[in-house]
């Protein structure tokens, strides 16, 4: 099972790193389940995250193949990214290869102007829920979700819900039990201070 999480200049930082970090931390530690996790972007020069968070991707979109799960982050640069024609032919050519195609936070604005979330229900960031159903044809907006699993496209609400939309994942592409074992190993029971 592999998975790519899409990187691009403005990506909000905890969109993509927090699903990477439980998805890693399945393959490093169940590596006989078989997944795998790589980054991924137009190329492999440093991306700039968000609030500033330079990255390396780990492979560009010609070297990457076609992997089974596709996370795509929001942030600023998504919005810049609606626009991007490669962008959105990139999604819609995923989609139809059978990959699983899932999004936080506004990414899923990205998901919706390629045409991926029409006829579906689907949640954002709490900012853009207006939005989102502008994007595509009746996208039925989850506001109160942290996460829809629509089938074939999985979105989730704003930045640390792509932590519980990973966890989903490892239950759905595994199970359960393998995906409680990862939430306890990375010590995600959220009970905040404030």
């Amino acid at each position: 099972m592999e998975f790519h999480i899409e990187l691009f200049d403005g990506a909000e930082e905890l969109d993509w790193a927090g699903p990477w970090e439980v998805l890693a931390a399945w393959a490093a530690l169940w590596p006989d389940d078989g997944a795998t996790v790589r980054t991924v972007a137009r190329t492999t020069e440093p991306v700039v995250c968000g609030k500033g968070l330079r990255v390396l991707p780990d492979v560009s979109w010609q070297q990457a193949g076609t992997p089974d799960v596709l996370v795509y982050p929001g942030g600023r640069g998504a919005r810049r990214e609606l626009a991007e024609p490669d962008t959105l032919r990139r999604m819609r050519e995923l989609a139809g290869s059978g990959v699983l195609m899932t999004s936080v936070c506004t990414g899923s604005l990205v998901l919706a102007a390629a045409g991926l979330l029409d006829g579906r229900q689907a949640t954002t960031h709490r900012s853009a829920l207006e939005r989102l159903p502008t994007l595509g044809r009746r996208i039925e907006v989850a506001a109160d979700d942290r996460f829809v699993d629509a089938g074939s496209v999985i979105t989730a609400a704003g930045v640390s819900a792509g932590i519980d939309m990973a966890l989903h994942l490892i239950a759905r592409l595994h199970s359960r039990g393998r995906a409680r074992e990862v939430r306890d190993y990375i010590q995600y029971h959220p009970d905040p201070p404030v």
